[in-house]
């Protein structure tokens, strides 16, 4: 399949100063990098780049700092990078100016060097002209690596693509290509886990899938506001009361689209909610007032599981109940196990993203096995709301 994108296969990386834009915003404890997979996620290109000729000028942002904060350095991360990539990392502490350029001309064939935070300069969130051209002075390509970055239309991720001859990197390659595979070119029937607490936060989402979607599956807190709107009593569980309307309407959206919802039948009630607390499997429409809904229940597990085997194609966005606390974590733990068995017998296509969807799918050690999991959050969102993303739609083939 030939790509829509410009690739790393369409460069010629021999000599070249290549700018590339990774996502180095990883979580820091006592000074060290206490999650790698970002890191581990970009390795590929460099070493592509690296192994041929190219000298690799890392560009990346760490924290929200309000101009240069030492606290959001990310030369401890340069250390991490160099120890993953087994390969020297150089450090320059300043992304353009005369620091960048000085370690950028002093860099060989098959360099890597990490230029300092690009949020240093508020001039990279408004993607202005003349930093974007600063940057630029010290490359020949640049390359896009950050799908999670992709979103934004700052000057390190769309930008530079506008000046210097722009390519995907290999992680942003693969995402592209999952997302188009489930949700734009998909083998049908599609299915879809939407969860999390709150039906506002999605609503976009809901809004985009009932169209692209042949099963909408919605859990976790969300279910909730569905299952009040269908006049089930749900005791005191999370629900968006001013939201009742707004739900009716995607389900009346969904059944004109004919896209099947399905809302959970049997859930796990808990009068209180803290690890360990006492709890009983009841159907959705016998929650006691003083009981809030925290999961689903094992036969409405084993009811997904037979709805998942039905599907070609799974998309998946929250978890099912609160899954961080014992024993809320079970009906997402049967589940994601279900979604993976299914993919690692080429059953079916699946493709996860968001924090806590990451989360949970390790939690449940079902992450290895899904076909895709996307590290990114806002960007995996909003290419689900069926957004334009800036620094994708600036590395299409013209």
């Amino acid at each position: 399949m030939t790509s829509p994108f410009k690739t790393l296969d369409d460069a010629q990386l021999d000599g070249q100063r290549v700018l590339v834009r990774v996502d180095l915003n990883v979580p820091m404890e006592n000074g060290a990098v206490s999650d790698a997979t970002r890191i581990e996620r970009v390795l590929p290109t460099i070493r592509e780049i690296s192994d041929k000729g190219g000298k690799v000028i890392l560009l990346a942002h760490f924290g929200r700092p309000k101009g240069r904060d030492l606290k959001d350095s990310l030369a401890p991360v340069a250390k991490a990078v160099e120890q993953h990539l087994g390969k020297a990392v150089a450090f320059a502490d300043d992304c353009i100016g005369e620091a960048a350029q000085k370690a950028v001309d002093a860099m060989k064939k098959g360099d890597v060097l990490l230029l300092e935070n690009t949020r240093f300069h508020p001039q990279e969130e408004k993607n202005d002209p003349d930093f974007t051209k600063a940057l630029a002075a010290n490359g020949d390509l640049f390359v896009n690596d950050a799908f999670s970055a992709a979103h934004r239309a700052h000057a390190s991720t769309e930008g530079l693509a506008k000046i210097l001859p722009a390519y995907a990197g290999r992680t942003m390659q693969a995402e592209i290509e999952a997302l188009s595979k489930a949700l734009e070119k998909p083998e049908r029937p599609v299915a879809a886990v939407v969860g999390g607490a709150k039906i506002s936060t999605k609503l976009e989402l809901l809004g985009n899938l009932v169209k692209k979607v042949d099963i909408l599956i919605i859990a976790g807190g969300m279910a909730n506001t569905f299952l009040a709107a269908q006049g089930k009593a749900i005791g005191k569980s999370l629900c968006e009361k001013d939201l009742l309307d707004t739900a009716r309407s995607i389900l009346a959206e969904a059944a004109k689209a004919q896209c099947e919802i399905v809302l959970p039948q049997q859930v796990v009630v808990a009068k209180e909610f803290k690890a360990g607390a006492a709890s009983r499997i009841a159907t959705a429409d016998d929650v006691h007032d003083d009981e809030m809904i925290l999961d689903i229940g094992p036969d409405e597990a084993c009811r997904i599981a037979g709805i998942l085997a039905r599907a070609k194609t799974l998309v998946w966005n929250g978890p099912f109940g609160a899954f961080e606390i014992a024993p809320f974590d079970k009906g997402t733990v049967a589940v994601a196990q279900d979604a993976a068995r299914l993919t690692r017998e080429g059953k079916i296509l699946s493709v996860a993203g968001g924090g806590d969807t990451v989360s949970a799918l390790n939690h449940a050690h079902a992450a290895d096995d899904f076909t895709y999991v996307s590290t990114a959050g806002g960007a995996f969102l909003e290419w689900l709301e069926g957004k334009a993303l800036p620094g994708v739609e600036v590395l299409r083939k013209k």
